[in-house]
């Protein structure tokens, strides 16, 4: 969906996508709030976008700005996805996110068509029933159809690529960031090995890039020839798989005590979303970005414990390591944290030196049940009440919005 929030608040308002100046800002209250989505016509006219602030948006009589509605937007998401279901069966469809979507079309050609015609009935059913743009990018795996909507597709609308199209369109991509799957810690690594283009890494030796990554070096090396073997749904860079959280806090925090109290609220949801999929993890990240008062800055640091956990404190205890150790004493305005080094939640190594060691780790799960039950309000450690906290503003949220 072609900048769906943006568009979905635009024709709730009466207004036209492709032509208005719409901007669906976080908090209007706040200067420093973030803006969502940008129409097209204000991303290419004024430059605001996704991730832009408030105070960035020229004031200019033409542009709207409005506040988010997520449980409409997640209502529409649901509708589309039942529109998609006019075409194909339900497990050939996979949600991606809210505005992004796989299916797979094979096997309802005599019924519809080929896959260029499938796109074709959708884009204009999706016109019709919702006055809504999308763009829809066709390929022969997951792939290789994601990576046909990002690079073509949302230019033109509807694109197809195949194998043959792999020297042509897909080597020639640079920077590597715009490949999918490569973000820009990856991309400088893969800089630094004299690796700048897809088509130098796919002719870059195999064995090195394995050496390098480990199953990782694997796929990205198969990626860059398009070859995806996964199934409709399955995650299509296994190696990435990990549980984070992050969030731009909604002022300053001077006070490193104050951010503790953030730092274990994240730490609390990070590891229940480990044990919502069964899965603990060895290594645990912590990211500190300070305030634009500061000078922005910050740092990003990696620990790798000995035994795999999901459990909130032991998660808590490496974080504050990290941050003892590298905290400049400024303002942070923004934190992220993560648990890689993924693995499945079979077996716990236990210790004489932590007895409740077990217990723990079962009451997390109990924990897990009441909140799925009553919501994620419903129970929260004592910081979370404090100024400090935010997660009882944020339990009233849907993706971390106002709901109307």
């Amino acid at each position: 969906m072609k900048s769906f929030y943006a568009s979905c608040a635009a024709v709730m308002d009466g207004l036209n996508p492709l032509n208005d100046y719409i901007a669906v800002v976080g908090d209007k209250e706040r200067q420093g709030s973030v803006v969502l989505a940008a129409s097209p016509k204000l991303k290419k006219e004024f430059g605001v976008k996704t991730g832009s602030r408030l105070f960035e948006i020229p004031e200019d009589p033409r542009i709207q700005i409005i506040q988010p509605k997520m449980g409409m937007y997640l209502r529409i998401s649901t509708e589309i996805t039942r529109l998609l279901n006019r075409f194909v069966p339900k497990q050939s469809i996979h949600t991606y996110s809210v505005d992004e979507s796989f299916i797979d079309v094979s096997g309802v050609e005599q019924m519809w068509g080929d896959s260029r015609t499938v796109a074709r009935f959708i884009q204009e059913d999706l016109e019709r029933q919702f006055q809504l743009p999308c763009s829809i990018g066709i390929g022969p795996n997951m792939l290789m159809a994601k990576l046909c909507l990002d690079l073509e597709a949302k230019k033109t609308g509807i694109a197809e690529w195949t194998y043959d199209d792999i020297p042509t369109k897909l080597w020639p991509v640079q920077p590597l960031r715009d490949m999918w799957g490569i973000g820009g810690r990856l991309e400088k690594t893969l800089n630094r090995m004299g690796i700048f283009t897809v088509g130098q890494l796919a002719h870059y030796p195999l064995e090195l890039l394995e050496k390098k990554f480990g199953v990782m070096g694997n796929q990205l090396y198969y990626h860059a020839w398009g070859v995806d073997l996964s199934d409709i749904g399955a995650p299509i860079i296994q190696g990435q798989i990990s549980f984070g959280k992050s969030q731009i806090l909604l002022r300053d925090y001077p006070n490193p005590d104050e951010v503790k109290c953030v730092i274990l609220e994240m730490c609390e949801e990070v590891a229940r979303r480990a044990r919502r999929h069964r899965k603990v993890g060895r290594t645990v990240s912590l990211g500190i970005g300070y305030s634009k008062d500061e000078f922005g800055g910050g740092f990003y640091r990696s620990k790798t414990i000995e035994y795999p956990t999901n459990i909130t404190m032991d998660l808590y205890e490496v974080c504050l390591h990290l941050f003892h150790q590298f905290y400049e004493g400024k303002t942070v305005r923004n934190i992220s944290i993560a648990l890689s080094n993924i693995e499945d939640d079979q077996s716990m190594q236990l210790d004489l030196f932590q007895p409740n060691r077990a217990r723990q780790h079962q009451l997390g799960y109990v924990m897990d049940q009441i909140r799925e039950k009553y919501g994620s309000g419903a129970l929260l450690r004592a910081v979370s009440y404090t100024e400090a906290g935010t997660s009882l503003h944020r339990s009233r949220l849907i993706g971390g919005h106002k709901a109307n």
